[in-house]
C-alpha cells in the first residue's frame, strides 16, 4: 500500500514522532511523510506512534492508497524531498 501520514503533535513530542517516521518512510515535508508500506509496517507504526502521542492533544493522519499510481501528487514551489534521486 502507498500511506501518506501527517501528524500536528505537541512541540516536546515532534522530534520523537519524526525520528520514528524516518524508519519507515520518506520525508517530503515539515510533519509529512510518504511510502510503500506492508500491512504489518502499517500497524506497527499505528502501535509505535500510539506509544509516542498524547491522543488527548495529538492527531496523526493516514491517507492510504492500494498504490501510488492511484495517487496524483502536485507540488506548488519548492519539492523538499526529490524521490527519484534515490538508488
Amino acid at each position: 500500500m502507498y500511506a501518506i501520514i501527517v501528524y500536528d503533535v505537541g512541540e516536546e513530542r515532534v522530534s520523537r514522532v519524526c525520528k520514528y517516521l524516518r524508519r519507515f518512510l520518506n520525508w517530503v515535508q515539515n510533519s509529512a511523510f510518504e511510502g510503500e508500506l506492508s500491512a504489518g509496517q502499517m500497524e506497527r507504526i499505528k502501535a509505535g506512534l500510539g506509544d509516542i502521542i498524547e491522543t488527548e492533544e495529538d492527531s496523526i493522519y493516514f491517507y492510504v492508497a492500494r498504490d501510488k499510481k492511484w495517487l496524483k501528487k502536485e507540488v506548488l514551489g519548492q519539492d523538499k524531498n526529490l524521490m527519484d534521486s534515490i538508488l
